[in-house]
């Protein structure tokens, strides 16, 4: 299977592409539709360090694909926070009680890959001792919202029999509701212990940490008879490093340096909805 360079761009016809002449075929047979460019390449093709930074100076999004379709994947895994949504719930829910930046520094340490996950998730759990799990609720009926493109992909998942799996570094209480109003698959994270309506400050069971959300996507992907290259998984932290390895496709989503370095595969500007646009 012969791949495919892919840029897109909410408006191509307004970018510089003159510099990706000295590298491409001549006359190639491109696609365009969607906002997005399909470019046969050579199997050896690579883009030159120059040609990927003035994409990115245009805000263009780019990727050496497969020219496969969307329906021959079989698993999508995702990660929550900031990935799938908008949000990181923990720094939200950390604002019902005012400690919302100092919660946010240790996401933020965390997500860098600066400290060990579950030490800061235990940490920052800690801190929201004796919270109503009312403020739970606020969060998700009031503050979380999906990322852009996200309520398509999802549609398209289920259109084309793509399973969808939620891996979440984050809280039961968000993916859970998440899984019952989109109709996800599968869905795991973090079990808050609650007692008579309000947070203890601790963690039930398995911590679903950076090695728990790559067994998954292994067991899932066993589970289900599929190859590597039929599963793609996208987030956009350090503790999402070993599941987009895992993976046949990994994609950094609006990453952190650490992630974007770990994958050759990078949506910085565009939303969800070019993991399906990058395919057929």
């Amino acid at each position: 299977m012969l791949p495919v360079l892919v840029l897109q761009h909410t408006d191509l016809h307004l970018c510089d592409l003159s510099h990706l002449n000295a590298i491409m075929p001549s006359n190639p047979e491109y696609t365009f539709d969607n906002s997005v460019l399909r470019l046969p390449v050579s199997v050896d093709f690579e883009l030159s360090e120059s040609a990927q930074t003035q994409l990115i100076e245009q805000k263009i999004d780019f990727a050496i694909l497969p020219d496969q379709s969307f329906a021959d994947l079989g698993l999508i895994v995702s990660d929550m926070d900031s990935t799938l949504i908008t949000i990181e719930c923990v720094d939200e829910i950390a604002a019902g009680v005012g400690l919302q930046a100092q919660v946010a520094a240790i996401t933020e340490r965390s997500m860098r890959g600066e400290i060990d996950f579950e030490q800061s998730l235990r940490a920052r759990v800690a801190l929201l001792k004796g919270l109503p799990i009312e403020e739970l609720k606020q969060v998700y009926e009031h503050v979380l919202k999906l990322s852009p493109g996200a309520e398509w992909l999802l549609q398209q998942c289920q259109k084309h029999a793509v399973k969808f799996m939620l891996v979440s570094g984050g809280f039961t209480y968000f993916t859970q509701r998440l899984q019952q109003q989109y109709g996800l698959d599968y869905t795991f994270a973090n079990q808050l212990v609650i007692q008579d309506n309000v947070l203890n400050g601790e963690l039930a069971g398995r911590i679903i940490d950076a090695q728990a959300k790559a067994d998954l996507l292994v067991q899932f992907r066993e589970k289900l008879g599929l190859n590597p290259m039929q599963v793609l998984a996208m987030g956009d932290g350090a503790n999402d490093i070993p599941m987009l390895q895992a993976a046949g496709f990994g994609v950094a989503y609006h990453a952190k340096p650490k992630t974007q370095a770990a994958t050759s595969i990078n949506i910085r500007f565009g939303g969800l909805d070019a993991v399906r646009k990058w395919f057929r």
